[in-house]
């Protein structure tokens, strides 16, 4: 489009002044108009838990530039050249005048804003629960900066003792962390069997809730709450669940969030049935005048071959969008590729994340997978920093694609996790990514990193040169009564007595120094489970065994380390 355009952009938090400031760069005689209904612009809504922590004391940093300059109106019009309206609603869109109706909040005069394109960037809501009580004094939802300093105010003014969590995502945890840095015990009440159950599979969230108990968490899996019970005077003082009751102080909501798409809908552009603007690679809504970014919307996803769409608010995706969104209304036909659900999240001393698909996922979408579950410490062993974590890779078996990547622990998830979702965004085989030329000094990676050590697992499993069982599998035949599963500890005996599986009936113990002259204690008719600590070991004897002829021999998945359930310790 040529000569002078007139833009509209609904909401002011991220996609909205991306698009506006990008736009403007590329279009300097643009007449944009950027309006939102709150009072605050431009806020850094993934830093609230990091605020009710304490890691910065000014709530007001979040809505400033790195410089310290306050991204106001009067920034936007001075520095970025586009006009921004705060507790201005958008209350109707007509399409066929191309028009806006907005409301002031301040004083509810309205009026109208043409536009030649309109971009919605209304963002998504906390979901609020129908039980009873959700409007007592006590309860929060942690969404917006108001949220975070009255939670806060309450948490260092010592009011609160005991905090239920409803909800296991990232909100969630990262506010568990939060409270407990106050003093504060914190329950935690989830749906679902483990943390982050639409993200994780089952192993990794139980390694996670494994490092919460430690910390004195209590986890509320598989509860439902029915009600938030009061004094009698407005003030929470009991969540009752599924189960029973937990008394608190305080009662955080993090059951995730909305789309907030009625005004689109209304308009009649195209939503999904979770109510997320249908976009098009440009982000384009079904009006191509009308573009929607941010959290509004539904997504491509990159790893689902069956086209369909899913809901994942980021502050990333939705600076991504804006620029999109701006390149394609200056004549700059960039196409968003979709997005593979990539999620990094701090919780105490670990980090969680994942990326592309769950092996539960790709299942149900008829993938055929291979997994590899790998454990071990982010550097060299004589490197004291060194931290552990753990690992899952999920691998398309036809293509030898790397699809999925889970890590928890405290050692560098973050730079396993860039590598992966770099990989799957170029469709890279775990071939491919064996031989990523990698960064390597002690301070950083052991010579082969864990990345890399576990796309060789992958390659060795594809090619039949191993054969691993993943923790999920040998609890479930062992606990089904499987009388054909043999565990064969390579372990020294005193790592054997510090920690161990609970299946000592089952389980023999050779170390692997000693396996290759006691062959014979073995039997062959057993479908023999070689473990050790990490699994390192217990590939090495994997291998001892399948070389001198034993039938069925499978090593550990992750080992030790990568059992994310019960174990026996002591003596």
């Amino acid at each position: 489009m040529t000569g002078s355009i007139k833009v509209v952009i609904v909401g002011g938090v991220a996609c909205g002044p991306k698009t506006a400031a990008r736009l403007k760069r590329l279009k300097p005689d643009a007449e944009i108009t950027l309006l939102d209904k709150g009072k605050v612009l431009s806020y850094g809504a993934c830093g609230l838990p990091y605020y009710v922590e304490g890691r910065f004391e000014r709530l007001d940093a979040l809505v400033e530039t790195p410089l310290g300059v306050k991204r106001d109106p009067v920034f936007f019009r001075k520095v970025k050249g586009f006009e921004a309206l705060t507790e201005t609603e958008a209350v109707r869109i007509d399409r066929t005048t191309k028009t806006v109706e907005v409301v002031s909040r301040a004083d509810g005069a309205s009026r109208t804003l043409s536009y030649d394109k309109l971009v919605l960037a209304t963002g998504a809501s906390p979901v609020r629960l129908s039980f009873p009580g959700i409007d007592l004094e006590g309860v929060h939802f942690m969404h917006h900066l108001d949220d975070a300093a009255a939670v806060r105010t309450l948490a260092d003014q010592g009011r609160v003792r005991k905090a239920t969590i409803v909800g296991a995502g990232l909100i969630g945890l990262e506010m568990c962390e939060a409270l407990a840095s106050k003093g504060v015990h914190v329950t935690i009440v989830e749906m679902l069997p483990t943390v982050m159950g639409l993200l994780l599979d089952e192993e990794m969230g139980r390694l996670a809730m494994r490092h919460l108990a430690a910390k004195g968490v209590s986890l509320r899996m598989g509860e439902t709450v029915s009600a938030l019970e009061g004094d009698g005077q407005g003030r929470l003082v009991r969540v009752r669940t599924s189960a029973g009751v937990i008394e608190s102080d305080l009662c955080l909501l993090a059951v995730g969030v909305r789309p907030n798409s009625a005004l689109a809908a209304q308009a009649g552009l195209a939503v999904d049935a979770r109510g997320g603007i249908l976009i098009n690679p440009f982000c384009q809504t079904s009006d191509p005048d009308i573009y929607a970014g941010g959290d509004c919307v539904a997504n491509a996803c990159v790893h689902d071959l069956s086209g369909s769409r899913i809901f994942a608010p980021q502050g990333s995706t939705s600076n991504k969008h804006g620029r999109i969104i701006a390149n394609h209304i200056a004549g700059l036909a960039e196409p968003f590729p979709g997005v593979l659900g990539t999620v990094i999240c701090k919780v105490f001393e670990i980090t969680i994340a994942r990326t592309g698909l769950t092996e539960r996922q790709a299942r149900a979408l008829g993938y055929d997978v291979e997994t590899v579950l790998w454990a071990g410490s982010d550097l060299p062993h004589y490197m004291p920093a060194g931290g552990p974590f753990c690992m899952k890779l999920v691998v398309n078996r036809r293509t030898r694609q790397l699809i999925g990547f889970q890590a928890v622990g405290s050692g560098d998830v973050a730079k396993r996790l860039d590598v992966a979702a770099t990989a799957m965004a170029f469709q890279a085989t775990v071939d491919e990514i064996a031989h990523l030329d990698l960064g390597y000094a002690p301070p950083y990676s052991p010579p082969i990193d864990p990345i890399l050590t576990a796309a060789h697992i992958a390659q060795n499993k594809l090619d039949g040169v191993t054969r691993g069982i993943s923790p999920g599998e040998l609890k479930r035949r062992i606990e089904a009564g499987d009388p054909d599963i043999l565990l064969l500890d390579v372990r020294g005996p005193a790592e054997i007595q510090e920690v161990r599986l609970p299946y000592k009936d089952r389980s023999r113990s050779i170390p692997l120094g000693a396996l290759r002259e006691r062959l014979s204690e073995l039997p062959r008719d057993k479908h023999i489970v070689t473990l050790c600590k990490v699994s390192l070991r217990g590939y090495e004897a994997e291998r001892i065994l399948s070389g001198a002829g034993f039938p069925r021999v499978s090593f550990l998945d992750g080992g030790i380390a990568g059992w994310p359930f019960e174990l026996e310790t002591g003596a």
